[in-house]
């Protein structure tokens, strides 16, 4: 594999122009990536603020941190400094943190951040910035009109991802972007150029490095071999992980989600306050939910909030990969005590809940009738005893 550095951009459906480099291929695929998106906020340019890139060349500890966004990139790394010793404050438009899960999810999360310290301003917009005192204030506004300033000393914007599409040449070959701003693919990851696909980032929908290796295979594949055969691909049992403490880890679709589409479902959930080895760790805070459809169980989604979730969440994904339920599940063996074990006893929480009574009506009276059974052999045993003892011979 060579590895050309510089600015490229497409010629022509076969050329790539890098520099003084003209290179030729039969297929290409574009995987330029996203940068953190940064709102036009009137007087954010005045700041010198951060991204989830630019904060790692920070070499001394913030005093405060001003962190712009509730979802996990503004979570995780908020928890990260405030535990770190500096004082947070996070401000989001959304009425919770973390809104793409379920609200009882999001309120563990936002009950642990509220204990450690973190002061949060949820349902807030950021109408301005501006320096002040040697320091800078944000200008903040509810839906009420009611307006706050935020005094900080340092900002990170953490509101979300741009995919990288620019200087690229895309509109020469009628390469369209959605409204999103990602490249628009379709189900074998190809542009409207046949033989130029894009995987990753720049096309979404889903932002994660397992996401984007996901994808890269079927964009190889498919441009390597598409003359022969070519791969849909598959974002069914997609899993994603947000790393506060603690973990959130999902795969399929939410409670949320499940209501808008209309789609039929029951919950089963098992608390991790009952799972012995959260206890013997002192992780106990948490829970594991899952979605399945009603009666059945087929699993349409799994949520576990806990700690070491992202690892957790692995047999979930296994299963729902292989079309398998909570019986699945609860027919295999868990090392005692794991943390993984409560997959296993949420199974059996939904097992006792689909119990079929009918059965278990039948199988009572057929162990009543058993037990009557013995009871009468005992009487016999037991009289034939005592008559053998009148008669003069020997009761055993």
């Amino acid at each position: 594999m060579d590895c050309v550095e510089g600015e490229a951009t497409l010629v022509s459906p076969w050329e790539v122009r890098v520099g003084e480099n003209l290179i030729r291929a039969r297929s290409i695929v574009i995987a330029t990536g996203a940068a953190p998106f940064v709102p036009p906020v009137p007087g954010i340019e005045q700041v010198p603020y951060l991204t989830s890139d630019t904060l790692w060349q920070l070499r001394e500890q913030p005093k405060h941190l001003l962190v712009l966004g509730a979802g996990p990139i503004g979570c995780e790394l908020a928890q990260a400094f405030s535990r770190l010793g500096t004082a947070v404050t996070m401000v989001d438009m959304m009425p919770r943190v973390l809104p793409r899960e379920d609200e009882d999810v999001s309120a563990l999360i936002q009950a642990r951040f509220v204990e450690e310290g973190i002061n949060l301003y949820l349902g807030y917009k950021t109408t301005g910035f501006e320096q002040r005192d040697g320091g800078f204030a944000a200008q903040i506004e509810n839906e009420a009109g009611q307006s706050i300033q935020l005094p900080f000393q340092h900002l990170l914007v953490a509101v979300g991802r741009k995919a990288s599409t620019e200087g690229l040449g895309l509109a020469r070959l009628g390469i369209e972007t959605t409204s999103h701003g990602t490249l628009e693919v379709d189900e074998y990851l190809r542009t409207r150029v046949p033989n130029i696909y894009a995987c990753g980032d720049v096309v979404g929908p889903y932002q994660f490095t397992h996401a984007a290796s996901h994808q890269a295979w079927y964009a190889a594949v498919n441009a390597l071999f598409g003359g022969f055969k070519r791969f849909r691909v598959d974002y069914r049992v997609l899993p994603w992980v947000t790393f506060t403490d603690p973990e959130v880890a999902r795969v399929g679709i939410s409670e949320a989600e499940a209501r808008a589409q209309g789609k039929a479902y029951e919950i089963t959930e098992f608390p991790l306050q009952e799972l012995d080895r959260a206890i013997a760790e002192n992780a106990s805070e948490g829970k594991v939910k899952v979605l399945t459809a009603p009666g059945k169980d087929k699993i349409l989604g799994a949520v576990i909030v806990g700690a070491q979730a992202g690892e957790m969440l692995t047999e979930f994904v296994s299963v729902m990969k292989r079309n398998g339920g909570l019986n699945d599940i609860l027919g295999t063996v868990h090392a005692y005590p794991t943390l993984s074990e409560a997959n296993k006893l949420l199974a059996g929480t939904w097992r006792r809940e689909h119990a079929p009574q009918k059965l278990l009506h039948w199988v009572e009276k057929y162990h009543r009738w058993k037990l009557r059974g013995n009871a009468l052999n005992s009487e016999r045993k037991n009289g034939h005893k005592k008559e053998n003892a009148g008669l003069g011979g020997k009761a055993e």
